[in-house]
């Protein structure tokens, strides 16, 4: 007597080729995922980093609180930025919550 499991599994002998077809359709799946958020995710990341570097004196920035406002102090190793949003009225940004920079304005000067 043949029991069932056995007799089931008797028809296919190549059951390699199955799981190989299975396995296909996840792979395509990622695939397609890299390329349409991954990609543009991480050049998004690349460009953001890009532009919080390059913020200079007197660039017209906006924030992601929706601030808008003139640089007025900048340093290098500090993580924070001294923004004018009115007249003599300054607030310290940090850089990474900068969302856009409008204007470029001059080259830094020397302190």
């Amino acid at each position: 007597m043949i029991t069932p499991a056995f007799a089931q599994g008797a028809g296919t002998a190549a059951g390699g080729a199955e799981i190989a077809l299975q396995v296909v359709p996840f792979v395509l799946i990622f695939v397609i995922m890299y390329f349409l958020i991954l990609r543009p995710q991480q050049r998004r990341v690349k460009d953001h980093q890009a532009l919080v570097k390059n913020v200079r004196r007197d660039d017209t920035i906006v924030t992601n609180g929706g601030l808008v406002g003139r640089v007025v102090k900048v340093t290098d190793e500090a993580s924070e930025i001294e923004v004018e949003i009115a007249p003599n009225v300054r607030v310290k940004v940090v850089r990474t919550m900068i969302s856009e920079v409008r204007v470029k304005g001059g080259p830094v000067k020397a302190a």
